[in-house]
């Protein structure tokens, strides 16, 4: 049986657990704002310079020049921004997941652990009952490994798909780059 005491060390770890969360959220929603407050002065300060360069041209051939130079840059810039944008959320869940782990190793311990009490302090014929308790226990920690395999394995594949897209669009933006500055030549 648990005690009284168990009971508040129980609820006190998973207050401070979920304030422990609340850290991390919020240390990720600082490194979010961070990284849009210095992409938006970057912004502001490459608009004055393309403004002011854009003023200064003469032709339309120098102005497709200008527009090619811009593109490629641009391309790379938001290529960027996604990554840094998904490495903050990914090192914010890693935190939440591993947090989350431990949370569940946790409570699987404690409730093998009334079980195994539970199984001692029994009465004589329930025997089945409880081998019953104990493999429904050992299946329900079976299945949530299963899913946190597999959810591993789904966030790897993303993590792929997401590196190879960023890998393309910035590829595809050098070739048209390429091509815009030859057909400006």
């Amino acid at each position: 049986m648990l005690t009284a005491e168990q009971v508040l060390a129980a609820h006190k770890a998973n207050v401070e657990t979920l304030f422990g969360l609340t850290n991390k959220a919020f240390e990720g929603v600082e490194k979010l704002v961070e990284l849009n407050l210095q992409v938006a002065k970057t912004a502001l300060s490459e608009a004055a310079d393309t403004t002011a360069a854009a003023l200064s041209v003469k032709d339309a051939q120098e102005l497709l020049s200008l527009q090619a130079a811009l593109l490629q840059p641009t391309a790379e810039k938001a290529a960027s921004y996604s990554r840094h944008l998904y490495d903050i959320a990914s090192s914010t869940g890693s935190e939440v997941v591993r947090v989350a782990e431990g949370q569940f190793a946790e409570a699987q311990r404690t409730l093998s652990s009334l079980v195994d009490s539970a199984a001692k302090n029994a009465p004589a014929g329930t025997e089945n009952a409880v081998a019953l308790v104990k493999s429904a226990v050992a299946a329900a920690n079976n299945a949530f490994e299963s899913v946190q395999k597999a959810t591993k394995q789904a966030v790897e594949v993303a993590e792929a798909n997401f590196q190879a897209a960023t890998s393309q669009a910035v590829k595809a933006t050098q070739t048209a780059t390429r091509g815009a500055k030859r057909a400006a030549a």
